[in-house]
C-alpha cells in the first residue's frame, strides 16, 4: 500500500510539474502545481489499488466457491 501511494504521488508530482513546466510558469507555481499533483495523484492511486485489491479479493472467492461446489457435486 505504502509503495503504491509513493508511486501515485511521484506520478502526479512529474505530470503536473511537467505541464505547470511546459505552460511557462514561474518556478514557485510549478512546485505548488507539483505538490498539489503529489497529492492527488497519491489519493487517486490509493483508491485505485483498494478497487483493484477488492476485485481481486471478489475473484478468488467466488473461484473457490464454485470449487466447492463443484467438489461437492463430485461426490454425490
Amino acid at each position: 500500500m505504502k509503495f503504491v501511494f509513493l508511486v501515485g504521488g511521484f506520478a502526479g508530482l512529474i505530470t503536473t510539474g511537467g505541464a505547470s513546466y511546459f505552460s511557462g510558469h514561474q518556478a514557485d507555481r510549478i512546485l505548488f502545481d507539483g505538490a498539489v499533483g503529489c497529492l492527488v495523484g497519491a489519493l487517486l492511486f490509493r483508491w485505485f489499488w483498494t478497487v483493484l485489491v477488492r476485485g481481486i479479493r471478489e475473484t478468488i472467492l467466488q473461484r473457490h466457491a464454485a470449487a466447492t461446489a463443484a467438489a461437492a457435486a463430485a461426490k454425490k
